[in-house]
């Protein structure tokens, strides 16, 4: 396939985009620092800013799909802000370049722990993070609010599990939908190697459309 990665220096890019060259896939990214992305086969660097949609337009014509690992960073003194500028910019641009499936890798905190209840909004959360995430987590789940009505675009939004950590590719992971999964009575996680398995699998062969998942270990 030919894709289109936003955030490959990230903490989930970097792993998908091994990923993605690994299985023989072309993989644009779109970088302000170029020098930060050593040749590879298979790989295409273009530089430009994932705040700009003409730059991502760029990025991604003629791609099979784009998939946006966007995150600012977690000390990003305007993260939601910016989060939000940036995911709306990438959107925008995937449909400039008139490619129809885009893959958004969003956050743990809008998958549900009680019926109507989001992780995001519960004391636990709000008090075991740092304080600068959570605006970011409900930046997040504001965008999937919004994806929610695109009809324009195949879209789907990954919500990784609340443990995402480094760790060790197993190439097993377990799908569920719109609820934290769980292992036993902890919340479940993942490695980010596998995360960047799912992720690449859905890409090859997509199970999901307009609509969220998300992954555990398996």
């Amino acid at each position: 396939m030919n894709l289109t990665l936003i955030g490959a220096t990230g903490f989930v890019g970097a792993p998908l985009l091994s990923e993605l060259l690994s299985r023989g896939h072309t993989v644009t990214v779109l970088a302000r620092d170029p020098a930060k992305l050593p040749a590879r086969d298979g790989l295409r660097v273009v530089t430009g800013d994932a705040l700009k949609p003409a730059d991502v337009a760029t990025a991604a014509r003629g791609a099979d799909a784009v998939v946006s690992a966007f995150n600012p960073g977690w000390e990003h003194q305007q993260l939601a802000e910016t989060f939000a500028l940036g995911s709306r910019a990438i959107l925008a641009g995937v449909r400039a370049a008139g490619v129809a499936r885009v893959l958004v890798v969003g956050g743990a905190g809008s998958l549900f722990v009680a019926p109507g209840v989001q992780l995001v909004d519960t004391p636990a959360f709000v008090d075991q993070v740092p304080p600068n995430v959570v605006p970011g987590a409900r930046a997040a789940r504001d965008l999937l609010t919004e994806m929610r009505g695109i009809t324009d675009l195949d879209w789907v939004f990954l919500s990784p599990p609340a443990m995402l950590a480094p760790g060790e590719r197993s190439g097993r992971y377990q799908v569920g939908g719109e609820e934290l999964m769980m292992a036993g009575t902890a919340p479940a996680g993942i490695s980010v190697a596998d995360l960047a398995v799912a992720i690449a699998d859905e890409l090859e062969r997509p199970a999901h459309h307009r609509q969220r998942f998300t992954v555990a270990a398996a």
